[in-house]
């Protein structure tokens, strides 16, 4: 397929009035596990959107058929959306798919398409009218890029939505029991202690463990996930504490500058160790050990501080210990101008790494980070928010710590 007809899709589907759900298929959904599981998942929250008449609760796993064309392969069916909800009549299964395909010989249930990005195109219509969805089945990881170009990444187990006209909606995993969509407070939750003295950092983060467990999420989408949770629990304190007394009529500009004065230190305290911390609780909870596997801000030579060494200070110490095997990690959530603190960190390892969720960097900068031996760690997710050239260079979090996680294994 020719990229004129990717671009030419996606400049006419792209149109206001159309409503995009862009998903990675997964083995399940290409009966790829040979499962044979029914149909291709979609979040039951959308497809209620799209198909209000499947919210029946009168009758057991209401349906809708529709005209689908997987433009991609030249490819139509007429496929039906439903709701499996026996769970209301005592059943297991409360979710919504898509199903009749046509078999292995869709490009929707072939296992060769085992994730690949596949975007659904519903365009609204009147009642008792036909809906059609026009489908993408990328074929090439260019075609891939085209489309996040225009969506942002699509990560595994997760789903974009955009209307066009608006911002794209990036949703993380359907959460199971024990999770929440959001993790802003109510005041009767946010602890009692909270209200009286702004919590530290470290408080915080462990009110994002507990809000956001790991739950088999991996560690890149885990660690964006809890950024985003730690800064919904610190509105939530903010709105609270703060929001009142900003209501209040002040009676000098001085006490006016003195609360915001407050709030600023209180945003920069929060934020200071913020992803060294989320860092550390992911690192332990894939089973690596405190001061066995790695070491958190040690003090070494000429008094410098490092982030976190591999796999310990102890080892780093020992001058008799490989120097291949050694490891450092700095942690910057912004690394512009900043990377350049790394280079003198941990004199024995000529390489450092750098973990920052910083949106790109320029192909210049880039190359001098790397010829002054700095290996950027970026969560998978935001990998295609750098130049292409600059990708196959970047180190994922999950790859970061399989490597050294093998640091004390005998040589």
């Amino acid at each position: 397929m020719a990229l004129a007809d990717v671009t030419d899709w996606i400049s006419e589907f792209g149109r206001p009035g159309n409503i995009w759900y862009a998903k990675r298929l997964s083995a399940n959904d290409t009966l790829a596990t040979g499962s044979h599981q029914a149909g291709l998942y979609i979040q039951k929250e959308f497809l209620f959107r799209i198909f209000p008449s499947l919210v029946r609760t009168d009758a057991i796993n209401p349906d809708i058929n529709f005209d689908l064309y997987i433009d991609s392969h030249v490819d139509h069916q007429k496929a039906r959306a439903i709701w499996y909800n026996n769970k209301m009549w005592g059943g297991t299964r409360n979710e919504t798919r898509l199903t009749r395909f046509g078999g292995q010989q869709s490009a929707l249930r072939d296992p060769d398409s085992t994730g690949a990005l596949a975007v659904f195109v519903f365009a609204p219509v009147a009642q008792d009218t036909t809906m059609e969805c026009h489908v993408w089945v990328c074929q090439a990881p260019i075609e891939e890029d085209l489309f996040e170009e225009r969506l942002g990444p699509v990560e595994p187990k997760s789903h974009v939505i955009w209307i066009p006209g608006s911002e794209p909606s990036a949703v993380l995993p359907n959460v199971t029991a024990g999770q929440r969509d959001s993790c802003c407070m109510s005041e009767q939750e946010i602890p009692r202690a909270w209200l009286e003295k702004l919590p530290t950092g470290e408080e915080i983060i462990r009110k994002t463990l507990e809000l956001s467990p790991a739950h088999g999420v991996n560690p890149d989408m885990r660690l964006l996930k809890r950024r985003r949770c730690e800064y919904e629990i610190f509105q939530s304190v903010e709105q609270v504490i703060f929001l009142p007394r900003i209501q209040i009529r002040f009676e000098t500009i001085t006490d006016f500058i003195r609360l915001a004065q407050k709030i600023l230190q209180s945003r920069k305290s929060r934020s200071g160790n913020s992803l060294e911390l989320h860092a550390r609780a992911i690192m332990t909870e894939e089973g690596l050990r405190p001061e066995a596997d790695f070491s958190y801000r040690p003090v070494i030579e000429g008094g410098k501080e490092p982030d976190f060494l591999f796999p310990s200070k102890s080892a780093y110490d020992d001058a008799t210990f490989p120097v291949g095997r050694l490891r450092m990690l700095a942690v910057k959530t912004s690394c512009k101008d900043r990377w350049r603190q790394v280079i003198n960190e941990a004199n024995r390892i000529p390489v450092k790494h750098l973990l920052t969720l910083q949106e790109g960097v320029s192909e210049g900068q880039f190359r001098e980070m790397r010829e002054a031996g700095v290996h950027l760690v970026v969560p998978s997710g935001l990998h295609t928010s750098y130049p292409k050239s600059i990708r196959p260079h970047l180190v994922s979090f999950e790859s970061f710590i399989g490597d050294v996680r093998l640091l004390n294994l005998p040589a």
